[in-house]
């Protein structure tokens, strides 16, 4: 009987979105992604994200994603290879994020240290985000290991270039 009424009329089951939503602890967004999304990249991406959005200044950036429900003791922690999975509707996928300083924080195999202030270099295609060594005080250093390089060198030639000249004295006063 329902060939006669229009598609507004017909009742549709509902369906599950083809998402999930994850709630960022530190910008406050929510991040959209797909059903059987590794646990592990979209950690990678929100702090990709924060980085590049300025967010991740203040050193709070995501250390893993897990699933909170209002009157549980305990919540359920992703891994970095878990897939995100949608546990029902009182279930929420939310960031932890904790402030760790200059220390780095290992999730999997990818290194997240804290942004600082002045800027990142993002060069790397390892996922290592790490900080510009390059100061005066470097470029000094690296001038001073050249000049003792070379005078430890001087040095050294000169003893070898005078070394016949001592074992003949050394020879002559026996």
């Amino acid at each position: 009987m329902a060939e006669g009424k229009d598609d507004s009329q017909v009742n549709h089951p509902h369906q599950t979105p083809s998402f999930l939503e994850v709630l960022c602890k530190s910008s406050g967004k929510i991040r959209r992604f797909s059903i059987g999304t590794e646990a592990g990249f979209a950690v990678n991406l929100i702090n990709k994200k924060l980085i590049n959005d300025g967010g991740g200044g203040n050193g709070l950036l995501v250390s893993h994603i897990e699933a909170v429900k209002e009157g549980e003791k305990e919540p359920i922690s992703f891994g970095p290879n878990s897939l995100l999975v949608d546990y029902g509707s009182d279930w929420k996928l939310q960031t932890v994020v904790e402030s760790i300083g200059d220390k780095g924080l290992y999730i999997g195999t990818t290194r997240v240290r804290k942004v600082p202030a002045k800027g990142i270099d993002v060069s790397d295609s390892t996922g290592i985000i790490t900080q510009t060594p390059i100061s005066l005080v470097y470029i000094g250093k690296i001038l001073l290991a050249f000049v003792l390089l070379f005078a430890f060198g001087a040095v050294f030639t000169l003893a070898l270039e005078n070394l016949p000249r001592f074992i003949l004295y050394v020879n002559s006063s026996v």
